[in-house]
């Protein structure tokens, strides 16, 4: 044995630390209004691309828009990046009853074949999303998974309601305690909004106030930490058009460059809501936001959002630094186009 071996076998024997495993992936559910805006795409795209990079691991998609395709869409978009096996569930809520700009997509052909190859073609044909949630939140292991909402708080607040069943003997409060290590969500508003130069006003954000009792029962209901991105991080955020034109040209359709021209063509720069969201789930320590202190968010009857500082506080909303906005953007950027690297 040369001395450099023996060194190699001492280092091992006395500081077992030195080898450490692997972080694992972080399991995460997303909940989306899939159609009603482009950044929710982007979003998913953000996600496939970090479990390709053994960052993430995407267990379940559940949808709270009301359409039949927008499941189907958000299979297509699984399916393009090589998982098309990640289960879909959807509410029935009567929410959002429209197509949407783009989940047509998810029927467009080229010829007698789909542009984006899937195989759930009608959203009613897909699992009940309470239902799903809970026999993928109780297959996980305790205090694991983290929750990224970026849609309606429909399908969280029914899941809070659940009661117990033939997958988990806990009801819907007590599971998410036990298996959910915190919830990322885009909902609300904690600056104020100036438009066009105006006075800065308060807003009543979209995902709220579509369905503001739901919103209301997240507030009141929810056991694990929540980290809420406001209507003001997302504007601040625009997504550069040029990236749609240039990085996603390495095939001839790319559906997240599709959903966005058809949303809003470029030479349109579309904030990045949901965006922000993903990005703070998988990496809440590593700087890209400052955080307020620790409080509790609470929704109006008007569907107006408020923070409360509480030193014992549950929640925290996203403060976007003004030195801050290039480094996040680039970390939207690149994730969102990454290629695909299993694709089917």
């Amino acid at each position: 044995m040369t001395v450099r071996s023996l060194c190699f076998v001492i280092a091992i024997t006395y500081c077992p630390f030195l080898i450490a495993a692997p972080p694992q992936p972080i399991p995460v559910i997303f909940d989306t209004d899939l159609g009603n805006d482009c950044d929710d795409v982007l979003a998913l795209g953000m996600i496939h691309a970090l479990q390709s990079r053994g960052q993430c691991e995407l267990l379940a998609v559940t949808i709270t828009k009301d359409h039949r395709l927008a499941a189907p869409f958000a299979d297509a978009v699984n399916t393009f990046y090589g998982r098309g096996d990640i289960p879909i569930g959807v509410c029935r809520s009567g929410v959002t009853t429209h197509a949407g700009k783009y989940n047509t997509l998810a029927e467009q052909t080229d010829g007698d074949s789909l542009r984006y190859p899937h195989d759930l073609l009608d959203g009613g044909e897909a699992e009940d999303a309470v239902t799903l949630l809970r026999r993928t939140l109780a297959s996980q292991d305790d205090g694991s998974v983290r929750m990224i909402q970026v849609g309606f708080s429909t399908n969280l607040a029914k899941l809070l309601d659940s009661p117990a069943d033939s997958d988990c003997d806990l009801d819907g409060r007590a599971l998410v305690a036990a298996k959910v290590h915190s919830l990322s969500i885009m909902a609300g508003a904690f600056e104020p909004i100036s438009r066009n130069g105006a006075k800065p006003t308060a807003h009543r954000e979209y995902n709220v106030i579509k369905d503001i009792s739901s919103a209301q029962t997240i507030c009141k209901k929810w056991p694990t930490p929540i980290t809420w991105s406001g209507f003001e991080i997302g504007i601040a955020l625009p997504f550069p058009h040029q990236s749609i034109l240039i990085d996603f040209q390495f095939v001839n359709h790319h559906p997240l460059a599709d959903a966005y021209t058809l949303y809003h063509p470029p030479p349109h720069n579309r904030p990045t809501w949901d965006l922000t969201s993903v990005l703070v789930a998988v990496f809440p320590e590593n700087g890209y936001f400052e955080h307020s202190p620790l409080g509790r968010v609470q929704i109006d009857a008007d569907g107006y959002s408020t923070f409360a500082p509480q030193a014992d506080g549950r929640d925290r909303y996203l403060i976007l630094a003004d030195d801050a906005s290039d480094r996040v953007m680039e970390a939207l950027v690149l994730l969102s186009s990454q290629p695909p690297s299993r694709r089917k």
